[in-house]
């Protein structure tokens, strides 16, 4: 048996080219691996029997949490009966079909037709070329250009990770491309100008917006994408009234809105839609993860009425639509989805993370926001993020180089839970399955408090 790991982990280091991995760290050895081999509930166990409360649902997509047969079994079953076709010409199967009738019954009206891919960054691929797409059956080629926001996370690919914000999807791989502009990020705890409140400042993100619109031309600027709360760029929640106020400049210069819902879709804010819980009212949204809580890799893009009358124009004109993907709305894929939004609603899990979200980031918030190297607990639904600071006042923070945020990442699994060190920050985040329960929450508080205070004691 020994013999068998040693050779799995020489395995693993030899020949297996991990995602956001120090490549060649781990590649010599010097970088610990995890090969994981069960989970149930919100906790999972690696080859050698750690059991770990994964806090952050994998990559914020085991909604339903770990174990669940009955999607295994959903799976399973349209194996044996359909393993696959394709979804071209007009094809589909019991399940696809049934899923984009489940997604549209779920949806902010007026949401009207689910296109099916397998990750977010395909899904925000097909929102790029349809948005472009459409603006040239409208006949309007010129308007093409899309603003995302710095910090935002849209995807790693070509175009997607252009929308992305963030420099280390951007380094050393000659991103962003054009037509993709960037804007202020909505991070008021960040903000240059301490005295504005939030409301102020998300005048000024409204400003600067139409200020880069109007700077470009608004008969070049096609859309705008945006996670209703930002996550991977640090964890961070809208600044009050800051939605009504983008939208407002969008719809004032005919700017399309793109709602990039792969975190918050499917009940991770304690609303079916992150759409729906800060009134955004877009013309594409992208769903993923919580589509089928990772059981199986499934995205989507769902198209708003008024953007598939465009869709429906344009294939009148030049005939079937030259976009797709071998494995749009695979049956397994699509299965699952179908157990997993079955299993959302019987369990009650939108309602678990309003409640239990709602518990857990207070007692986040009054176990840690009185500690000297916190400078913000904040987050929204099961959703949360500690950020840390050097000093408080005036707000100053720490050389990347110490790493604080890791280190905390790193005591508090040593501790049992998993979290997650965000980048561009010295930020530790929560997104943990919406199963959880308080027992669950305070365990992961408690392991986060003594985290805390064993790397503070090292600064």
């Amino acid at each position: 048996m020994l013999q068998n790991r040693d050779t799995l982990d020489a395995w693993d280091r030899d020949h297996f080219f991990h995602p956001s991995t120090a490549m060649g760290a781990h590649a010599r050895g010097e970088s610990p691996n995890r090969i994981v081999t069960g989970g149930e509930g919100v906790y999972i166990v690696d080859r050698d029997g750690r059991r770990s409360l994964d806090a952050f649902a994998g990559l914020y997509c085991v909604n339903v949490g770990y174990g669940r047969q009955e999607i295994a079994e959903a799976i399973a079953e349209q194996a044996r009966e359909l393993a696959y076709y394709h979804a071209y010409a007009g094809h589909g199967s019991e399940a696809s079909i049934t899923l984009a009738r489940m997604i549209i019954e779920r949806a902010p009206a007026p949401m009207s037709h689910v296109y099916f891919g397998l990750s977010g960054s395909d899904a925000n691929e097909t929102n790029i070329k349809l948005v472009w797409y459409a603006n040239n059956i409208l006949g309007r080629p010129e308007k093409k250009k899309i603003i995302s926001r710095w910090r935002g996370y849209h995807g790693s690919g070509v175009m997607t990770g252009s929308l992305t914000g963030l420099e280390l999807f951007h380094k050393a791989f000659d991103l962003p491309r054009a037509p993709i502009l960037h804007t202020e990020a909505p991070y008021w705890f960040r903000r240059d100008d301490a005295s504005l409140d939030e409301e102020a400042f998300a005048s000024r993100c409204a400003e600067r917006l139409e200020a880069l619109i109007e700077a470009e031309g608004a008969d070049t600027i096609a859309a705008f994408i945006g996670e209703p709360i930002l996550g991977t760029g640090g964890i961070v929640p809208p600044p009050r009234t800051y939605w009504q106020k983008i939208q407002a400049v969008l719809k004032k210069h005919d700017v399309w809105l793109i709602a990039d819902e792969v975190v918050t879709g499917f009940g991770r804010l304690g609303t079916m839609f992150g759409s729906q819980h800060y009134g955004l009212e877009p013309d594409l949204m992208t769903i993923a993860k919580g589509l089928t809580s990772a059981y199986a890799p499934l995205s989507g893009t769902i198209v708003s009425e008024k953007l598939w009358k465009v869709l429906e124009q344009g294939s009148d004109q030049l005939g079937p639509i030259g976009h797709g993907w071998t494995y749009s709305a695979h049956p397994l894929c699509a299965a699952a989805g179908v157990a997993n939004l079955q299993l959302i609603d019987r369990l009650g899990l939108v309602e678990n993370a309003a409640t239990v979200g709602a518990y857990f980031r207070k007692a986040l918030s009054d176990a840690l926001s009185g500690h000297p190297i916190v400078g913000e607990v904040r987050g929204d639904g099961l959703l949360a993020a500690v950020e840390f600071v050097r000093e408080k006042a005036p707000r100053t923070f720490f050389d990347p180089a110490l790493k604080v945020g890791p280190k905390v990442a790193a005591a508090t699994l040593a501790r049992g839970v998993i979290a997650r060190a965000m980048p561009q920050g010295d930020i530790l985040g929560f997104a943990p399955p919406l199963c959880l329960t308080r027992a669950e929450a305070d365990s992961i508080v408690e392991a986060t408090r003594g985290a805390v205070e064993e790397v503070a004691r090292g600064l």
